[in-house]
């Protein structure tokens, strides 16, 4: 699995690079988890650059995500998210919740 950790100022950027399906989440969970509980970040943005596919685990992983920030008092969005990864956020309702920003 490839996914990069970039922290500045309570800010914590998760980069993902590949496809996020039922074999990549759980590790992405562990990793992500691990991350987020070490730094403590204020705001959490989860960078879809390198995604072109994501199936139900991989929703199942930023719901997860999201409420493991909002445990901490954590902000989370999203950038870089591709037109038919946004659609799958759309039909779940995904961004009711976690917003897709232009910009950090």
């Amino acid at each position: 699995m490839n996914v990069n950790f970039e922290e500045k100022d309570k800010l914590l950027i998760l980069e993902i690079n590949e496809e996020i399906d039922h074999h990549i989440a759980e590790k992405l969970r562990r990793d992500a988890d691990y991350e987020i509980q070490r730094r403590s970040p204020k705001r959490i943005v989860l960078d879809f650059n390198s995604v072109s596919f994501m199936d139900s685990a991989g929703i199942g992983m930023v719901i997860g995500r999201y409420k493991t920030a909002t445990m901490i008092g954590a902000k989370m969005e999203m950038i870089n998210v591709k037109e038919n990864i946004k659609k799958i956020f759309e039909m779940t309702g995904v961004l009711k919740i976690i917003p897709i920003t232009n910009n950090i």
